[in-house]
């Protein structure tokens, strides 16, 4: 019981900086708007199409959120993408974030699933790293534009340093939550 009105302390707390967020985003815009009116058709031009594909977008990912809640049981996702999973977790990663050619916002709300899963946090950042640097279609352009060593050479550094990235982070999560500081995590 405790531990549920912490939880929903925490989340009260949660609601109000992303609304806090907002208002400022909201005001920044507006004073910037008001300050450079010239650029106002080009901005508001560019939000509404960005929220547009964002509508059309996430009822879509909301539905396959779903069904992977429902579809695929937590020891899946532990035992593929857990604590344990070691080498083949990392690359089970690597290739969900390579494969899909969504935008990057579509990932997030994917990750977050995985992580309530049971998914390692490190697994969870290479595949954001991965969905948002790697990708089949842009290295079959890069190969055709650029050549294959350095489409090679760019890709084998891109997954060393998400890699490391993503054990980093991770270490820094697990470092934040020990010492009780301000990034907490909940997953």
């Amino acid at each position: 019981m405790r531990s549920d009105l912490k939880f929903r302390k925490g989340s009260e707390k949660s609601k109000i900086r992303i609304w806090a967020l907002l208002g400022v985003t909201l005001a920044i815009t507006a004073l910037l708007l008001s300050s450079f009116p010239k650029e106002r058709g080009v901005v508001i031009n560019t939000i509404w199409n960005y929220f547009t594909e964002m509508i059309l977008i996430l009822p879509a990912v909301m539905i396959l959120l779903g069904l992977l809640e429902v579809w695929v049981p937590r020891d899946i996702i532990v035992k593929y993408l857990g604590e344990s999973s070691g080498v083949k977790g990392v690359f089970l990663a690597i290739v969900l974030g390579a494969l899909p050619s969504g935008p990057l916002y579509i990932a997030f709300p994917i990750a977050a699933s995985l992580l309530k899963k049971g998914a390692r946090v490190s697994n969870i950042i290479v595949l954001l790293s991965a969905w948002a640097c790697i990708k089949i279609p842009q290295e079959m352009v890069e190969l055709q534009f650029l050549g294959l060593h350095f489409m090679v050479a760019r890709l084998l550094l891109t997954i060393v340093f998400v890699i490391i990235m993503g054990l980093l982070i991770e270490q820094i999560i697990k470092w934040s939550n020990n010492k009780g500081g301000v990034g907490n995590a909940v997953y």
